[in-house]
């Protein structure tokens, strides 16, 4: 945990807010599809920098495809890695 804490702080420097927990652990497999919203959040303005889009566009994007609970009371909220990829993948870069 403490290797993917320096990954992400060195990733982005200037990112001070506290590193939500699922981006420091992972599952039995490693493979999870998806991330909570505050994992997401934490990661938009490196994206959209890496990426050269408007931190707007990106933080839309992650709201399109971040699911609620289940039936509205089952689980937590997540996003959909892959789904939000494919979607960042579709939009041009700023210029």
């Amino acid at each position: 945990m403490k290797g993917r804490l320096t990954a992400l702080h060195d990733a982005d420097p200037s990112n001070t807010a506290p590193v939500p927990v699922d981006l420091v652990t992972s599952s039995g497999s490693g493979l999870d599809p998806e991330i909570s919203p505050a994992a997401a959040a934490y990661q938009i303005d490196r994206v959209a920098k890496a990426r050269k889009l408007a931190r707007n566009d990106v933080d839309a994007l992650v709201q399109r495809n971040t699911n609620g609970r289940q039936f509205g009371v089952l689980g937590e909220a997540r996003v959909n890695v892959l789904k939000l990829n494919l979607a960042l993948d579709e939009l041009k870069p700023a210029q």
